[in-house]
């Protein structure tokens, strides 16, 4: 569904991303993993067209993307929770979620019954503004935000970062069913080893801007883990 080749970036002339080859098989969860400032927040914004790239290709669904701005990639199906949330603050719950169907052109301008289903939450909080809620309210609502334009791969960005251990159960339960049960394709970045072994098939570890390791998810040793993830 989504694949990566000889991806290239760079930062001034700092080479940030070395020859990157990733693939995401349709109906998997793909965690990208790897410690902090190895490239993989970078990884996700040169997929989503949110920073340039030196050179390489990116296929969905064997359509090069690498030069369609960010918003023709969100248009084609493919849905991004950054890291952080970047919900709009001064908006409304409802506002943020209908920000969402303008990207993908959607006639209906209704938030679908779906989100609110899956995030309850968000339908008793409708009228609330973003920037008064919640961190784990904050990360519902930007799932629901990705989730409004219906794609078919969903890219999160740590979706779990300071958010409290009850809610981040209840997220890794709606991803994990979104996964597994609507067979929506999840590529995760992901800190937290159990939250990423319970939902991911597959794991790609970077260090220092370069993929250092990939396999399944039951193969990630205790080695591996050491070298690679702990801090």
């Amino acid at each position: 569904m989504l694949k990566i080749e000889k991806l290239n970036q760079f930062y001034g002339e700092s080479h940030t991303l070395w020859d990157i080859d990733l693939e995401v098989e349709k109906g998997e969860c793909l965690c990208l993993m790897g410690r902090n400032g190895v490239g993989k927040t970078t990884l996700l914004k040169s997929l989503m067209g949110l920073i340039p790239v030196k050179d390489g290709s990116i296929k969905f669904n064997n359509t090069e993307i690498l030069r369609k701005d960010a918003s023709a990639r969100a248009s084609i199906g493919v849905g991004y929770v950054p890291q952080g949330r970047e919900i709009f603050p001064q908006l409304t719950v409802e506002e943020n979620l209908k920000i969402g169907l303008t990207i993908r052109g959607a006639k209906n301008k209704t938030v679908p019954d779906r989100i609110y289903e899956l995030f309850p939450v968000l339908k008793e909080m409708l009228h609330r503004r973003g920037g008064d809620l919640s961190g784990g309210q904050q990360q519902q609502l930007a799932i629901g935000r990705a989730l409004v334009l219906n794609p078919e791969i969903l890219i999160l960005d740590e979706p779990t970062e300071g958010i409290q251990p009850n809610v981040v159960h209840d997220i890794g339960s709606i991803i994990k069913r979104l996964n597994k049960e609507e067979n929506l394709t999840v590529l995760l970045v992901e800190q937290k080893l159990p939250f990423a072994r319970r939902l991911g098939d597959r794991f790609v570890i970077l260090d220092r801007g370069r993929k250092v390791s990939e396999g399944k998810m039951t193969a990630l040793s205790e080695e591996i883990v050491k070298e690679y993830l702990v801090v």
